[in-house]
């Protein structure tokens, strides 16, 4: 009990010290240049992680066809298996948060940034 009394404290004391700098974080004020600065880099960062992922599953999938389904071991699947799906899912996810961000900073965006990302 004293461990997870402790474990706790220490969880709570790092939310109330990261609240402030999240919310500033989140501020129109500080993105709004971010955007404007960096808004062509974004993009194409969000491009090369779907064109990798795309080249993730199709790598697999061309892999598959060559080979006619009849080579397929299980042990393959779980080595090879497991690593492309977390470098896709790492991939998709990092190409869908700045997707997001860029949405959000786009026109008629949340933040209200009026960003010219070309």
């Amino acid at each position: 009990m004293k461990k997870t009394i402790s474990k706790f404290a220490v969880v709570a004391t790092l939310a109330f010290i990261t609240s402030n700098t999240m919310a500033a974080a989140f501020d129109p004020n500080v993105l709004c240049p971010l955007f404007e600065e960096l808004g062509g880099v974004f993009e194409m960062l969000r491009t090369l992680a779907f064109v990798g992922a795309g080249f993730i599953i199709a790598g697999w999938a061309w892999e598959y066809i060559n080979d006619g389904g009849k080579n397929v071991k299980l042990e393959d699947a779980k080595t090879k298996g497991l690593g492309m799906l977390v470098g896709f899912m790492l991939l998709f996810s990092i190409g869908a948060i700045i997707q997001v961000f860029l949405n959000m900073a786009g026109d008629n965006g949340s933040l209200g940034c009026m960003v010219n990302m070309w």
